[in-house]
Parts: C-alpha cells; sequence; structure tokens
C-alpha cells in the first residue's frame, strides 16, 4: 500500500518534464530507522526539554491550544505557551498541563512587540520553539517574527501567519543563525517565493537549495521533508485530516521532539509520519468525515507506541 501511495505521488506532483532521477526516499519506520529509544528510569522533566510556543490572536485561541497540547502529547518535558492576553482565558483553558503566560496584546488582540523582551528571555531558556499558529496578520506580527529572527539560536519551527509575515523578506531567513523549520501548505510556500510550476518536489529542492540553514516540510497529499538535495516522502495521513487545525497539531509534535534532543533531520521526518499516523489511526475509529484536530492529539500516544522500542 505505501508503494501505491509512492506511485501515486509521482503520477499526481512530478511534472513530466522533469528527469526521473529525484533524489527521494519513502519516509516510513522501516526504512527510516523511526524507532523511539526507551526513557532511562531517573530522569525529570527538564530530561525532556522546554518548548515554548508563541501562537494566538483575537479570534484565535484554538490553534495555540492545539500546538500546545501536542507538544505535551508529543513527550517535552514542559512546554511553555505565550500567548496575547486578549485571549489569555480561553488558551488558558484549553490546555492540559502547559505554562501559559499572557502578552501584551495590540488594539487588534494581537501579540504586541513590546512584549519581544519577555518572548526573548524565554527563548533563550527554551531548546525548541514554535511561531505562527493563529498569530494573525499585520506590521506587529512581522515586527515580531523579526526580532525572534533575529535572536533565535536552537531549533526554531515557523508556521502560518509567521510565514506569511516573511512574505517579500525571505533574506531573513537566510540570515538566521537558529536551524529553521518551516511548516507551509502550497499557499504559504508560494507567498515564501516557492515556484510550484514544475511540481512540489522541484519547487521543494530549488527552495532549499536557496535556504540550506532550514527543513522545509510542504505540506499536502505525500507531504515533502526536505533538507538541500534530501528529501523524504511522507506516506501516512489522508483527505480526514483535510481539517484548519491539523498543522498546529504537527507543529506541536515536531517541536516536542526538537526538545526533547533528537537529530533535527530525524525530528522532521519522524513529527511527520506520527502526525500522519494519528490521522489514520483516529479515521480507522471514527471515519474521513468528523476527525477533528483535537482526535489527532487523542491518537498520539496510539501512534508513538508503534514507533517505542
Amino acid at each position: 500500500m505505501k508503494e501505491m501511495n509512492l506511485l501515486c505521488y509521482r503520477e499526481k506532483y512530478l511534472d513530466p518534464t522533469e528527469t526521473p532521477a529525484v533524489p527521494y526516499t519513502l519516509c516510513e519506520a522501516e526504512s527510516c530507522d523511526f524507532p523511539l529509544p526507551k526513557r532511562e528510569p531517573v530522569t525529570h522533566k527538564y530530561s525532556y526539554g522546554r518548548a515554548l510556543v508563541i501562537a494566538g490572536a483575537r479570534g484565535y485561541s484554538g490553534a495555540p491550544a492545539l500546538a500546545a497540547n501536542a507538544c505535551e502529547r508529543g513527550g517535552a518535558g514542559l512546554t511553555h505557551l505565550m500567548v496575547p492576553e486578549s485571549i489569555y482565558p480561553i488558551a488558558a483553558a484549553r490546555c492540559d498541563g502547559a505554562v501559559v503566560t499572557p502578552l501584551s496584546a495590540t488594539e487588534s488582540g494581537q501579540i504586541s512587540p513590546a512584549a519581544l523582551p519577555q518572548i526573548l528571555e524565554q527563548l533563550s531558556k527554551a531548546r525548541a520553539c514554535v511561531v505562527g499558529p493563529g498569530l494573525g496578520a499585520g506590521e506587529s506580527t512581522k515586527a515580531l517574527v523579526r526580532g525572534i529572527l533575529r535572536e533565535a539560536a536552537g531549533p526554531l519551527i515557523l508556521d502560518a501567519d509567521a510565514l506569511t509575515s516573511l512574505a517579500g523578506e525571505t533574506e531573513l531567513l537566510s540570515a538566521c543563525r537558529a536551524p529553521l523549520f518551516l511548516t507551509p501548505h502550497e499557499g504559504e510556500f508560494k507567498r515564501l517565493g516557492g515556484d510550484l510550476s514544475k511540481g512540489r518536489l522541484s519547487g521543494a529542492l530549488r527552495f532549499t537549495a536557496e535556504h540550506p540553514n532550514a527543513i522545509l516540510i510542504l505540506k499536502g497529499y505525500g507531504t515533502l521533508v526536505c533538507r538541500g538535495g534530501d528529501v523524504s516522502v511522507n506516506p501516512t495521513g489522508g483527505p480526514a485530516m483535510a481539517k484548519g487545525g491539523a498543522g498546529d497539531v504537527l507543529c506541536g509534535v515536531l517541536c516536542a521532539l526538537l526538545a526533547q534532543g533528537f537529530d533535527q533531520w530525524f525530528a522532521a521526518r519522524c513529527a511527520v509520519y506520527l502526525h500522519g499516523l494519528a490521522g489514520d489511526l483516529a479515521a480507522a475509529e471514527l471515519g474521513e468525515y468528523s476527525l477533528a484536530p483535537s482526535d489527532l492529539i487523542r491518537f498520539l500516544p496510539r501512534a508513538f507506541k508503534t514507533l517505542a522500542i
């Protein structure tokens, strides 16, 4: 079934004029060394890293909660969610165990650039950080993302509105000293300057050649994970996951794996695989129509157990 998935991918996304010798592999547990190691018995929460999620705006309280809860399910030792004070009570109530901090907000309910020093203080303590779910568009988000890109040193995941804020300013990605993980869908990828005219594979390879400090996760059917000239095609996941909020869950899982100190290429491929597998397991039990993003989080433990040693 996985090979058929890959064949369908070739037919759907490879440009017929492209050379067939594109260097990519099928991203699966059997071929990608995905087994998750057993945890040592004498450990504590800080053994598994601090994960920081910077997200949310008025009207977008679901995205930060989904990312933070997925981060916890993904195994991070301590998850810290920072949201604008405009949605703090709602976001805090929806989080299971994350530390939730309110930040000063603009009149429109977005995180204010004045909160940047407070964010950077927590960023310096975090082993991994995700920025973007539900942040909202506008100058305040642009200023916030610019400031974080200038100062970040550890793995930094940019998603959703954080990616959109970089439209026309992708030189900021190359200037960033932190390892970057970009998680766009096709629309966001185009806004970043990505070219899909010759297919997803060509576009992803061209983009990562221009941004060698970034791992690109181009979401969609057969999600691509691309670093330089290396590409993995993910076989898990399906149409049941075509819901707003599914990408927020992926960001949380990826942030959790990075916070735990896993190899960055491993973490990116493993997060995508587990995210899709949770969707497959949920769809098998709940059906394709009624699956919600929160169901992905609920089925993450089953997905993780399939990879546990």
